[in-house]
């Protein structure tokens, strides 16, 4: 019988579900979008609920789109929105508050609490992170501080925690496995990246009881099996990893070096730095890649968290657009930006600035701006933020990156990819199958059950869609990324941090 791998991808602003064969390529896709809650200004919020029914729903038709029954499936991998938080009753399943997504700063003062403590130093040597509202730690701390009893509730084991790979897996399994992957762990601010263990020490100072953790495994591992009731058969879950770490595990960035860029709703790079956790000293993340056949690969990563999002806020807040699809006709209706710059911090900064109380503004406008002109310049934003990130990277790597992989939605974006190899100087490659995310998962997966035998029989897979190669002259670029650091410049420390 034929078999195949699924890969559930649960992103920020959608679930989807691609079924993979044995050479890679998607044989069936579907794709749910669902709401995003935001309480007040900082405060991003997703139903938990809405998580669960929309990646169900799209599993189940990926399957019917590919033609494929759960019988036929090899295995699942799970992949995820990484920090965001979600705290559940262990008996009932039901959770006890909205997931805390990534993006929200609503722990911000926890964090200024614990760096004016002289804490920082302490979290970074252990976990490679820096001290941020980004994480899960402080997301979970600032839960169990808001909704009474719940921390004594914790301390008894009735309520558990879990990335959102957490919460999928306890319900595919009805509740049988309460577990995460390395790579999901080492982005929670508790996690020993040296020892792979949760730290108590960390979660000391955060005051969360260890009781409601998930056991960490390696992310090529058999994690249990789906329900038969859920998708008509019993399926292994083997793999399972944060969709950073996933993507680039898809992209096949197996040797120390080797680099991709996700293009999200945040975009993310990663570079590969082999077998030893690497300490950046420019304000990049030191991160674990994903454990496979006992040996723990690591990552240097630099997080933007507004990528993608502002093209939906082009189409949902200001109604420029009716689809994300439309952005490239429109930003291609015009030469350049007209020197226009949008720093989208909607939610802060990222790497390297780190900076929570920045906002975000639009520079530069003039009586001649269009539409076109703000299209362009949300696009240039993505590639701009993203060379912040490689020009750090490439001084803590002391190496050069000559050549860039990049995968996610909006890299099928021609305008963006052209204008991102020109603004970094460097070639651009993306591949045939530019939703890696799902595939890094699906290959997890697939190892643990032996339906791929090895990363050589991966890598084989990798195929090119197309190389785009700098076109800009460098004064071009010297001037247009002077004047975005100036922009952003402008942008930091604007929140009232006492408001």
């Amino acid at each position: 019988m034929t078999k195949y791998v699924l890969g559930l991808d649960q992103g920020t602003t959608s679930s989807r579900a691609i079924v993979f064969g044995h050479d890679g390529r998607a044989v069936g896709t579907a794709q749910q979008e669902f709401e995003q809650l935001l309480p007040r200004p900082g405060h991003v919020e997703h139903d938990p609920e809405a998580i669960w029914e929309s990646q169900l729903a799209v599993a189940k038709q990926a399957l019917a789109a590919a033609g494929v029954s759960a019988a036929e499936l090899a295995a699942v991998g799970v992949t995820n929105q990484r920090e965001t938080t979600i705290l559940w009753e262990r008996d009932t399943g039901k959770p006890v508050a909205n997931a805390m997504v990534w993006q929200s700063r609503a722990s911000a003062e926890i964090c200024d609490r614990l760096k004016s403590d002289g804490l920082e130093p302490l979290f970074r040597d252990k976990t490679g992170l820096v001290i941020d509202a980004y994480f899960s730690g402080t997301k979970i701390k600032y839960l169990l501080d808001q909704i009474d009893g719940l921390r004594t509730r914790a301390e008894r084991g009735e309520i558990l925690f879990g990335t959102v790979d957490t919460f999928l897996i306890w319900r595919l399994t009805n509740g049988r496995r309460h577990v995460t992957d390395l790579s999901n762990a080492s982005r929670t601010l508790v996690f020993n990246i040296h020892t792979l263990d949760w730290d108590d020490e960390l979660l000391r100072v955060l005051d969360i009881p260890r009781a409601m953790l998930p056991e960490v495994l390696p992310s090529s591992h058999n994690y249990g099996a789906v329900a038969a009731d859920w998708l008509g058969a019993a399926v292994p879950i083997g793999g399972d990893a944060g969709d950073q770490q996933a993507a680039t595990f898809g992209q096949a960035c197996f040797a120390p070096g080797e680099a991709k860029n996700t293009y999200g709703t945040g975009c993310f790079m990663l570079m590969n730095t082999g077998d030893t956790p690497r300490r950046s000293q420019n304000n990049l993340l030191t991160t674990i890649g994903w454990g496979l056949d006992g040996r723990v690969t690591y990552c240097l990563e630099g997080a933007v968290f507004i990528a993608g999002a502002v093209v939906q806020w082009l189409r949902d807040g200001l109604g420029l657009i009716r689809n994300s699809a439309e952005v490239e006709r429109l930003a291609s209706s015009v030469p350049d930006s007209g020197g226009v710059v949008i720093v989208p911090a909607f939610t802060g900064l990222g790497a390297p600035h780190w900076d929570p109380y920045a906002r975000g503004a639009v520079f530069g406008i003039t009586r001649g701006t269009t539409a076109g002109h703000l299209a362009r310049a949300a696009l240039e934003s993505m590639t701009l933020q993203t060379r912040d990130v490689l020009d750090a990277m490439q001084r803590d790597a002391g190496i050069r990156l000559d050549m860039l992989k990049v995968d996610g939605g909006a890299s099928v974006n021609d305008l963006l990819m052209q204008f991102q190899a020109d603004i970094l100087d460097t070639v651009v490659r993306r591949p045939t199958v530019a939703e890696t995310t799902a595939l890094g998962a699906a290959y997890l997966a697939g190892l643990a059950v032996g339906y791929w035998n090895g990363l050589d029989d991966i890598a084989r897979n990798w195929a090119l869609d197309r190389e785009f190669r700098p076109q800009m002259g460098d004064d071009e670029r010297r001037r247009r990324y002077a004047r975005w650091t100036r922009a952003v410049a402008r942008t930091l420390d604007w929140e009232d941090r006492n408001s």
